[in-house]
């Protein structure tokens, strides 16, 4: 045994964590054993946080952005704009700052997504793969290639792609808004996974009307390409515009599918309802009601300071109480239900099997100031340490209230 985390709350129970070869070796209550150990308190233990969903390749860039023309956003076209002056070492400094600062809030694991398209090439992959080769020890990053200015109409983005899988690449995503032909872009996508043999990770549906939606050909192309649980879609804020009895009979489409969510909160609040100026929709998908309904369903980041979110801090914790506050979902079960969105529940849509405090599982554990996932919810907890394979990769400090003294 190498080290011990004692006393941590794991599934509701205090217990110990033995770690040994970077991994999970026991979990039991009052191990015997020799071994360093760490006294983590009755504080909540688990997996680290997974951000389901994240752009590296384009954070960081708000300040080099035109500003909005009014109401309209026109964030596509603004950050193409921007996007024609990354270099790899551009890139890689900013995909570095938010690494660093998703690992200071105990995310431990990533799916990012990286734009490729002539006017980028592959320099916004590259800065990124160097990115995630410098922070390899605190945080597993997972790359998504995908054409998010078009794939059908936009010549050498097809080239782009699978010069990408042919790297090692296994996650594509697409835009199929961006292009004159979304059937084509999301066929030729589909065709491509089943290929190189890749996961599917989606940006579709994002707008304020409910009709021309793309998920129901997706549903239909992950059935015929046999891809059911390696699917995922992001925004979908159209299904918000439908009846309520409505979005749960799409939602029961994708469930039998295998058809997941990222709901990206952050970017689609800022985005959503730009065509009104008074009672402005939300467009948040309510991931809750996916989860009633057998979608398996998380909760992303998707952007941090650019012309789609120009916020941010790359708190995924942050996000998920951000969710609860927009959806209006407040029991102890729903909040627990969005700590598992961004914990558990994300890893099984990412398809990572070897998550969590379980014997054999790699020993990567974060600690929070919290007695439990509600309360990490629902009061924004700090994270307190972090361990990565093992390895402490992180620690915050509990704040301390000095005493004031008086005055005569």
């Amino acid at each position: 045994m190498d080290l011990i985390l004692r006393n941590g709350l794991v599934g509701g129970e205090l217990t110990d964590i033995g770690i040994a070869d970077g991994r999970i070796a026991v979990v039991q209550p009052g191990l015997v054993a020799e071994a360093a150990s760490v006294e983590l308190g009755g504080r909540l233990a688990c997996g680290g946080l997974v951000d389901c969903h994240i752009h590296l390749d384009k954070a960081c860039v708000f300040d080099r952005t035109a500003p909005e023309p009014g109401r309209l956003a026109d964030s596509v076209r603004r950050s193409s704009e921007v996007k024609q002056g990354f270099t790899v070492p551009d890139v890689y400094q900013r995909a570095c700052r938010v690494l660093a600062r998703a690992v200071s809030f105990g995310t431990m694991r990533m799916r990012t997504q990286v734009e490729l398209d002539p006017i980028v090439g592959l320099r916004g992959l590259e800065g990124v793969q160097q990115a995630i080769a410098t922070f390899a020890r605190q945080i597993d990053v997972e790359i998504c290639v995908f054409p998010e200015e078009g794939l059908t109409n936009n010549l050498g983005t097809d080239e782009l792609l699978v010069a990408a899988l042919e790297a090692g690449v296994r996650v594509i995503g697409g835009a199929p808004a961006s292009d004159t032909d979304r059937a084509g872009q999301l066929r030729r996508i589909f065709a491509l996974a089943r290929q190189y043999d890749c996961d599917v990770d989606l940006h579709v549906d994002f707008g304020n009307v409910p009709g021309d939606m793309d998920i129901d050909l997706v549903c239909r192309l992950a059935d015929e390409h046999r891809l059911g649980g390696r699917v995922t879609v992001a925004h979908l804020t159209k299904l918000t515009t439908h009846p309520l009895p409505q979005q749960r009979v799409i939602a029961r489409r994708m469930a039998d599918a295998g058809v997941a969510c990222a709901v990206l909160p952050a970017t689609d609040l800022f985005l959503m309802g730009r065509d009104q100026t008074d009672n402005v929709r939300r467009g948040v998908v309510d991931a809750n009601m996916l989860l009633a309904e057998g979608v398996r369903a998380c909760i992303g980041t998707n952007n941090v300071l650019n012309g789609f979110t120009p916020f941010g801090d790359a708190s995924i914790l942050r996000i998920a109480n951000m969710y609860a506050h927009v959806v209006q979902v407040s029991t102890d079960a729903h909040m627990a239900e969005c700590f598992e969105m961004i914990t558990s529940r994300a890893a099984a849509v990412l398809n990572q099997g070897d998550y969590g405090i379980h014997p054999g599982n790699p020993a990567d554990v974060l600690v929070l100031d919290a007695d439990g996932p509600v309360q990490a919810v629902r009061e924004l907890r700090q994270p307190l340490m972090a361990f990565k394979a093992g390895r402490q990769t992180m620690q915050w400090s509990r704040p301390e209230l000095l005493p004031v003294g008086t005055t005569d």
